[in-house]
């Protein structure tokens, strides 16, 4: 099964029901699916052949939505542009690509004069600047009649290209095969059920992101969903309390501006189902206090660039079992996944005693076919990928029941005298400390130890917590080579584009000083 064949029969069985509610107004699956149709045959008459790329710069609306399914219908890659990136990041991507066509919206048209030239042809959305094919005489001139290709299983349908973070992004080549993986294991794990008329997602935070991957699940079965412009708490919740939805996915930093909110209540939020949370770590404190303030459904999952998420899941049992007696299950990133096999190595590649720290590696059809652009544009043998595993980089621990606890990226971990220092640890013990927002822990350059230990504390609204009271809290629950040798409370913290806290960031200004 292919993308296009699963729109055809959503757009036929569900022709009369909402698909989508955005920014522009609501859609029905035959008009969705109608639309989704004559943007792939439109792709295809441009002289796009099976695998070419296309990129797609756009922020959250319905069209977003259209030209994932549209472009994947056409048997065409598509490469979602993050619109936080830096042009230069763009300029990056789009050379190691290659595209030949960029879909854009116009409010970005100013800023990809130098990507614009390196495409054949430029698709805009919301406005006809000129020099480019505007987006519904495009649609318009063509059938609304199902494309249905023979679309190989282990064919591009995505480059998705890291946050540029740790050096220049590369572009983890998903396939029609992964995004299916994907699909199976939002249902049966995540979710634990199939979506239905009734279930309704909406998507507060970027569709380019987290948020996405629920876009096939909900559209393949006939559910709603609610696009958001930009995350809004009050929005959000509006969404939740008022408009049906009972479904949506969160970075830790978006459920903090949710408790943030003076008049946030589990009973406002009584209609969510499922509230996913990932990208970050969450403490154990702050899912506690999800949970006695917004919701008793949450599911947290883990996965990657390079291997398509959902890998493993901690669903909402495992919570409740969490906060009522089984306090470490809160530190786990849940059990595989089906299909997805996960062993814990040590450097030589050697398996590791159970509860042992390894590195995370991982096999199934949930894993990328290699990084694009590293060799012939095609590079299925990577340092990343060895034998079918896929080296994460994440560091953790695997108990005797097959819950996954994830302890750092290799990158974070911080070596002081010798030992080995796990951040998250350290922002865990902090978090739990009266007035904490929310916490980052880095290794600082030592000219004694190598490194040593720095926290980075944001506090809640009128909290007036100090750093010898978080001092002290680490003193009587860390190990002393653990322990914070600085301790500063911030007004906020730099974000990546995916909306995690930049560590790498707050390395090099803490270094700079």
């Amino acid at each position: 099964m292919d993308v296009g064949r699963l729109v055809a029969r959503s757009m036929r069985r569900y022709r009369d029901r909402i698909a989508l509610i955005g920014p522009e107004g609501e859609s029905t699956y035959g008009q969705t699916g109608a639309r989704v149709m004559q943007l792939a045959r439109g792709l295809r008459g441009l002289g796009l052949e099976t695998g070419d790329r296309v990129l797609d710069l756009q922020s959250n609306q319905n069209t977003y939505i259209e030209t994932d399914l549209g472009i994947s219908t056409a048997g065409l890659c598509r490469v979602a542009l993050n619109y936080r990136l830096h042009p230069t990041d763009w300029v990056r991507i789009t050379r190691d690509c290659t595209p030949k066509v960029l879909i854009l919206d116009v409010k970005f048209w100013d800023q990809t004069a130098d990507i614009r030239s390196l495409v054949d042809h430029v698709i805009v959305i919301n406005g006809d600047p000129g020099d480019s094919i505007e987006y519904e005489r495009f649609l318009a001139a063509q059938s609304p009649e199902p494309l249905l290709l023979s679309v190989d299983p282990d064919a591009l349908v995505s480059l998705n290209y890291s946050s540029g973070t740790t050096g220049n992004p590369k572009g983890a080549i998903r396939t029609h095969r992964n995004r299916m993986a994907s699909m199976h294991n939002i249902v049966t794990d995540f979710l634990g059920k199939v979506p239905n008329e009734n279930s309704t997602w909406v998507h507060a935070g970027p569709v380019t992101h987290t948020s996405g991957l629920f876009v096939l699940s909900y559209f393949t079965f006939g559910a709603k969903q609610i696009v958001q412009a930009k995350f809004d708490p009050e929005e959000l919740v509006d969404a939740i309390e008022n408009r049906g939805a009972n479904g949506t996915a969160l970075v830790p930093t978006m459920v903090a501006r949710l408790l943030a909110m003076p008049d946030i209540s589990r009973e406002r939020m009584k209609n969510l189902e499922i509230m996913g949370y990932a990208g970050a770590p969450m403490p154990p404190e702050q899912i506690k206090d999800c949970y006695e303030r917004i919701t008793v459904n949450m599911s947290q999952y883990y996965g990657l660039v390079e291997a398509i998420p959902p890998v493993t899941v901690l669903g909402p049992e495992e919570h409740r079992r969490g906060i009522f007696g089984e306090p470490e299950l809160l530190t786990s990133a849940g059990n595989p996944c089906n299909g997805v096999e996960i062993r814990i190595v040590d450097e030589q590649g050697a398996d590791v005693p159970a509860g042992e720290i390894g590195e995370v590696i991982t096999r199934g059809d949930h894993v990328m076919r290699g990084y694009y652009g590293q060799a012939g544009h095609d590079n299925t043998v990577t340092k990343a990928v060895r034998d079918g595993w896929l080296y994460t980089g994440d560091l953790g621990r695997l108990d005797a029941d097959d819950y996954l606890f994830l302890v750092d990226r290799k990158g974070d971990m911080i070596i002081s005298g010798g030992y080995n220092i796990y951040p998250r640890e350290i922002e865990d013990i902090i978090a739990e400390v009266p007035g904490v927002h929310e916490v980052a822990v880095v290794g600082v350059n030592d000219p004694d130890w190598g490194q040593h230990v720095t926290a980075l504390v944001t506090l809640r609204g009128g909290a007036d917590t100090s750093v010898e009271a978080i001092l002290e809290h680490c003193k009587v629950n860390l190990a002393s080579y653990k322990k914070p040798k600085d301790v500063r409370i911030v007004t906020e913290f730099p974000l990546n584009s995916t909306g995690k806290i930049a560590k790498k960031v707050l390395r090099e200004e803490l270094n700079a000083e």
